[in-house]
């Protein structure tokens, strides 16, 4: 087992990703969280990785082949080029090798944790993913980063369940769409309600979706995560977790209503880790997804990463 047991997967093509001026998902983002990792000392305990590219085949167990194609064939061949994939999901010239990367991220987490290379994983990436469908872009999302981590851990490596937590302020639509009726894969899911993407969304045995009202608290979800999250994960004995990690749920942020703080993230990460630890081997791959407000996001950040380091 590695000394320095979480690793910090980025990749400077994700900085270059521009979804245009003023637009709240910027490169500013990574760049804080950077930051904020130097000046607390904690960049230094992680384990650093370069995300690779995310191959066709790999792309091709959660998105289909023409969705692929489109997006390569409308991706700008000029600096100065752009094309919206949605209202809100611009690509740039640079913004297929980032998709690409934020994708290969959780490829390479995955791997890196199931090989025992590393306890657990945090990538540090854009564009984030979880809005993704199986055809189409949505809402800052080109592909479904974390559901590629999760379709890798299946197929190549033979895990029978895996559970994926998704804390976004914004409902995880797109994993939500991809998982289906698969029953390998436990979903719990809390985020602003009602609220983007709008959608309908599920409540069965493996989809466990709890709506938040604009003004809950960090209170409202560490009550989510006890009755609900930990009763399930405790009956469903994942073999990996996953985790959508958006912090776009706090106070701060200026994208949604709910009143969630760095304390609240860092008790869910506890909580999650106490789980992985009793039933996954610990087994924790957690990617970003929102968080728009820079300094929260970044403070947000260091809460999660200072836990998982604790394993």
């Amino acid at each position: 087992m590695s000394q320095q047991n979480t690793a910090y997967i980025t990749h400077s093509a994700c900085l270059k990703h521009d979804n245009g001026s003023g637009h709240p998902e910027s490169p500013n983002r990574l760049r804080a969280i950077d930051k904020q990792l130097h000046d607390s000392g904690l960049f230094q305990r992680l384990e650093r990785f370069e995300a690779p590219q995310v191959s066709r085949e790999q792309l091709e167990r959660v998105h289909n082949s023409e969705y692929l194609d489109f997006v390569k064939a409308n991706s700008p061949i000029s600096e100065k080029g752009a094309y919206y994939l949605d209202p809100d999901t611009r690509l740039s010239y640079h913004s297929l090798e980032a998709a690409n990367r934020a994708a290969g991220a959780v490829i390479l987490a995955t791997d890196l944790v199931l090989q025992q290379k590393v306890n657990n994983a945090f990538c540090a990436v854009r564009p984030p993913g979880h809005h993704a469908k199986a055809n189409s872009a949505m809402g800052f999302c080109i592909y479904n980063n974390i559901m590629l981590g999760i379709r890798h851990a299946l197929e190549s490596y033979g895990l029978e369940r895996v559970a994926l937590l998704d804390f976004d302020v914004h409902h995880g639509n797109g994993s939500e769409n991809i998982i289906g009726d698969d029953e390998r894969i436990l979903f719990c899911s809390t985020f602003q309600h009602p609220f983007y993407p709008a959608e309908p969304f599920a409540n069965n045995s493996h989809i466990i979706c709890s709506p938040l009202s604009a003004g809950a608290t960090g209170k409202d979800f560490r009550q989510i995560v006890q009755d609900k999250w930990l009763v399930a994960l405790e009956e469903f004995e994942a073999q990996m977790i996953f985790i959508s990690a958006g912090f776009d749920a706090h106070k701060d942020d200026f994208l949604a209503n709910l009143n969630f703080s760095e304390a609240d993230y860092q008790w869910a990460t506890e909580q999650i880790m106490m789980v992985a630890e009793k039933h996954s081997q610990g087994r924790i791959v957690s990617s970003l997804e929102g968080g728009y407000e820079v300094d929260a996001l970044a403070r947000s950040v260091e809460a999660h990463l200072y836990v998982l380091l604790a394993s």
